[in-house]
């Protein structure tokens, strides 16, 4: 089975961001299947090129089964949102002339966001009369809408009606959290299955040594609290400062940053201004070298700003926290917390309460015993329910039984 994936954020485990689409594609090349990715030469989590000039297409490859083509994306990503469409839409046009070109696919596997690459896949699928396996995300435009990012009545109508196509015109729409079956649904698609976000449960485990990055980032002694991912609107990271500012007293006590994004300019300039040496930022790292940054942490935290929308979702960082074996502070509702409650894997708080955010951490710092029991209780329930191989094993059959 040949697969061609549509995909501007895919990211490679050699570099920062989300890889999920990459650890997927190499269980399907373990299996025999060849997988084409058609992405950006532009970082979607630092917004910058990965190299100092944008070819019209770069090719790259991992093994012999897996082909990476970087196509021309317009490179103002976090400009602004106007900027931010235009790279979208000129990835839309780029990816989708060079999509015309892979030959012998057997299946178009398109993800969302950003949507309007779901337009490209829909597009080559049809034009190949295959198979669309749509892919969603995040629930976009909602969630946009939902922090006040897309305003206008008319792109958010344009939106919606591209979203509510894109729905009943795939094949199959696979999800990634059980929180957004339903509003799917309701949306026209006709089969909607569920393949959760999940972990590498052999990337990350509690028996990877941390102690170098604690000498590195000169750690030693500190409880350090750790918080891996973007830096943008939707995390309300100002929450962190808040609470790290109620804990300043606690010299024992040290906040990590560790991603990149649009807000990370303006919390540093806070950080500074408001004299928070107990927070640390540091610059985003490729996967491969997550594990010794999550084994370096005491506890990890999880949080989204207290938007209705949010509850539905999924965080993927939540279950590489949990297979690090790490106690998760989760300052999000909903179908992820219902996780944590269950597998007893962290202390769940209310999104946008920096004081309990500041209580979660005070009770795991002095009580080393709690934090090491639910950061083993996390490692079980993640190994049993969320690892990232039985699940590509999944999506794998869904992809053959649609070929088929």
């Amino acid at each position: 089975m040949h697969i061609l994936l549509i995909h501007q954020a895919f990211a490679s485990l050699d570099e920062p961001g989300g890889t999920r689409h990459h650890e997927l594609a190499r269980y399907l090349a373990s299996q025999g299947h060849r997988v084409t990715i058609i992405t950006s030469p532009i970082s979607y989590l630092t917004g910058k090129a990965r190299s100092k000039k944008i070819h019209w297409c770069e090719k790259q490859t991992d093994g012999d089964l897996i082909t990476i083509l970087r196509v021309y994306t317009y490179p103002s990503l976090h400009r602004s949102f106007a900027f931010r469409m235009v790279s979208f839409l000129s990835f839309m046009f780029s990816s989708f002339i060079i999509g015309l070109g892979v030959k012998n696919v057997d299946l178009v596997w398109g993800t969302s966001p950003p949507i309007f690459q779901g337009l490209t896949a829909w597009l080559l699928a049809r034009i190949e009369h295959i198979p669309l396996l749509f892919e969603v995300r995040d629930l976009w435009p909602a969630f946009a809408v939902a922090v006040g990012v897309l305003k206008n009545p008319l792109l958010i109508k344009l939106s919606e009606l591209l979203e509510t196509f894109l729905y009943r015109h795939g094949d199959l729409v696979v999800v990634n959290s059980p929180g957004f079956i339903q509003y799917i649904k309701s949306r026209g698609a006709i089969r909607v299955e569920l393949v959760p976000n999940g972990t590498d449960t052999n990337m990350f485990t509690p028996e990877v040594d941390g102690e170098s990055f604690k000498r590195l980032h000169d750690l030693d002694a500190k409880f350090v609290v750790l918080y891996a991912g973007a830096h943008g609107l939707s995390n309300d990271l100002g929450i962190i400062l808040q609470a790290a500012r109620r804990l300043m007293p606690r010299k024992d006590i040290i906040f990590v940053f560790l991603g990149d994004g649009k807000d990370k300019p303006a919390l540093q300039t806070q950080v500074a201004r408001d004299g928070l040496g107990n927070i640390l930022f540091l610059p985003p790292i490729p996967k491969v070298e997550m594990p010794s940054a999550l084994a370096a942490a005491d506890a990890c935290i999880a949080i989204l700003k207290p938007v209705e929308m949010y509850k539905t979702t999924y965080p993927n960082k939540v279950f590489d926290y949990m297979a690090a074996g790490k106690p998760v502070i989760l300052a999000i509702d909903g179908v992820i917390r219902e996780v944590i409650e269950n597998a007893n894997a962290g202390i769940p708080v209310h999104p946008g309460d920096p004081e309990a955010l500041s209580q979660a951490v005070l009770q795991l710092a002095d009580d080393p015993e709690l934090a090491h029991r639910m950061g083993c209780q996390a490692r079980v329930y993640v190994e049993k329910n969320f690892d990232r191989s039985i699940l590509a094993a999944k999506l794998m059959e869904l992809m053959l039984e649609m070929v088929a």
